[in-house]
């Protein structure tokens, strides 16, 4: 799929070092405390076989061969339901503003009912605000506490939708 010259499609094992390091610089770039976030999270090393399981899927978007961030859809870690998690989203400045992360979120969305899915819940942060406002404009409610235990503790916004 393609959406402004970029392309989403799902992450492929060669794709692990370059995502790896794309989000990290994201989150450089907002200031995020490196413990308590996705920062430390030794799971961004290995995002292909973090989500090469049932029921999950990471999109990455790219353009001439470089990768601007990416999404993913995941059952919530420690948690007794069925709800998925949107993950690890992020992208560089060249891929905001431009509705990539609408139409990344929509895919993400279908894929968890596709997969069964009946809720999706994610984390964030409340500087992220054009994540915040683009994750209300699809239908995520925030909530007063956390789902789950995704390990993220510093990430101290929890919203919730229904599928």
């Amino acid at each position: 799929m393609t959406h402004n010259n970029f392309t989403i499609r799902e992450i492929k094992q060669e794709d692990n070092p370059k995502i790896a390091k794309t989000i990290r610089d994201i989150l450089i770039e907002f200031g995020v405390p490196k413990v308590g976030t996705a920062y430390a999270d030794k799971l961004l090393d290995t995002l292909f076989e973090t989500y090469n399981i049932n029921n999950a899927v990471y999109y990455i978007i790219e353009k001439d061969h470089k990768i601007y961030g990416g999404a993913g859809i995941k059952k919530l870690d420690n948690y007794n339901g069925n709800v998925c998690e949107l993950q690890k989203m992020y992208f560089l400045p060249e891929a905001r503003g431009i509705g990539l992360g609408k139409v990344l979120i929509e895919l993400c969305l279908q894929k968890a009912k596709e997969f069964g899915f009946e809720k999706c819940y994610l984390e964030t942060l409340p500087y992220m605000e054009d994540a915040r406002k683009l994750y209300k404009k699809v239908g995520f409610k925030d909530l007063d506490a956390r789902m789950g235990d995704t390990g993220h503790y510093s990430c101290n916004l929890w919203m919730l939708k229904d599928l």
